[in-house]
């Protein structure tokens, strides 16, 4: 019997959930605290000390925690924000929920992450911010980040969500950042469902993003937090304990797709021409959101569409890996189309999201790639390069 009939489908992501999660929850349920509470703050501690960084704020979302961010940043309409249209979660999105404008600049061809000669090109008086992020768990360049950023006296903003335990210059994502975005929902390595969080060691940002995030029963009658307007962005007592649960086994998690990450790397080399991944010199590790596989320029947009449509034939669920900002429709507002960033287009074209997490075998991981390589070859343009 072969993997496929063993398991009616392969996921794209599968929560690595487990009993101490289970339990975190029910006893949470049976607690007289469902909204935010003490396993919020218990979480906010935790993840703090673990980012090795002061005051960390835990919200709805990770997008929610960006509007949250350029709100507390002063940041609105008539300002400008430079990102990348290259990524899998949307938190850029939170640029234009603030009324500011996004200003994408190309993405490098190896890291895929924003690369400091490209943001200084694109800075201006209305420049208000530079957002980066840790693209698919490679860090981006964080010290020439940081050193444009100070000299042009630039908000830096990290988001981190696709990187939780990547490494750089001996330092854990979420480090670099005037302040560092964390979304933890699927395919994240910690997973609480839906929520976010946001990592800063600066304390009057830290005080605005409370103030901001939500206003509690204490607060109806202060002068101070009802200068402001709330989102209500908090994370549920539920979800925190959830991610508490997640976060003390992290390192177990992060261990089981580092497995999985071996296993392919493995199996993928019977595609001709393969390369391994990209890891830039000051990078020290990398824990891989998804596991990408680029296809040469031979293929086309549609022959990579098609390798998906053969792979759910056979009950495996892959997925193009980004539909770039710059190409959606509602982006078009602001002069952008196809054409304008050739390297993001090219490298979004062709990448395929293989199935990651930590409960895919060996015999799994074996099925995807040789599936995934005779689709290859059946679309007829050719072998895969990584």
């Amino acid at each position: 019997m072969d993997a496929a009939s063993e398991n009616p489908w392969i996921r794209l992501t599968d929560p690595d959930i487990g009993q101490r999660e289970m339990n975190a929850v029910l006893t949470t349920m049976r607690s007289s605290r469902l909204s935010a509470g003490p396993a919020v703050e218990a979480f906010e501690v935790s993840f703090a000390a673990y980012a090795e960084r002061t005051y960390a704020v835990a919200v709805s979302s990770g997008t929610t925690g960006l509007v949250l961010a350029l709100r507390a940043l002063g940041i609105g309409p008539g300002d400008e924000v430079i990102a990348s249209p290259y990524s899998w979660h949307q938190i850029a999105n939170a640029v234009v929920l603030v009324g500011a404008t996004p200003v994408f600049v190309d993405m490098d061809y190896w890291s895929g992450t924003i690369m400091p000669g490209k943001v200084a090109e694109k800075i201006t008086e209305r420049t208000k911010a530079i957002l980066a992020g840790n693209t698919n768990g490679h860090p981006a360049p964080w010290q020439g980040l940081r050193e444009l950023a100070s000299s042009r006296n630039l908000p830096l903003i990290e988001d981190t969500t696709e990187a939780i335990g990547s490494v750089y210059q001996g330092k854990r994502v979420g480090s670099f950042g005037d302040c560092a975005i964390f979304d933890f929902s699927q395919p994240s390595a910690l997973v609480c469902g839906e929520g976010g969080m946001i990592l800063t060691d600066d304390p009057r940002l830290a005080s605005e993003l409370r103030y901001l995030r939500s206003h509690g029963l204490d607060d109806r009658l202060s002068v101070s937090v009802g200068s402001r307007v709330a989102c209500q962005a908090s994370m549920s007592d539920i979800s925190a304990a959830l991610g508490l649960a997640q976060l003390d086994r992290l390192d177990e998690i992060l261990a089981r797709r580092k497995q999985v990450e071996g296993y392919y790397a493995n199996h993928i080399q019977s595609f001709e021409g393969i390369k391994p991944p990209y890891l830039a010199p000051d990078v020290d590790e990398v824990h891989w959101f998804l596991y990408l596989v680029h296809l040469g320029t031979r293929f086309t947009r549609s022959a990579r569409n098609q390798i998906i449509e053969d792979m759910a034939t056979e009950k495996v669920e892959v997925a193009c890996y980004c539909n770039p900002l710059h190409l959606q429709f509602f982006y078009s507002k602001f002069g952008y189309g196809k054409g304008n960033f050739f390297v993001t287009e090219k490298i979004a074209d062709r990448a395929l999201a293989l199935p990651f997490h930590g409960h895919l075998s060996d015999d799994e991981v074996m099925f995807i790639v040789s599936t995934a390589k005779d689709s290859s070859i059946n679309v007829g343009a050719g072998a895969a390069i990584y």
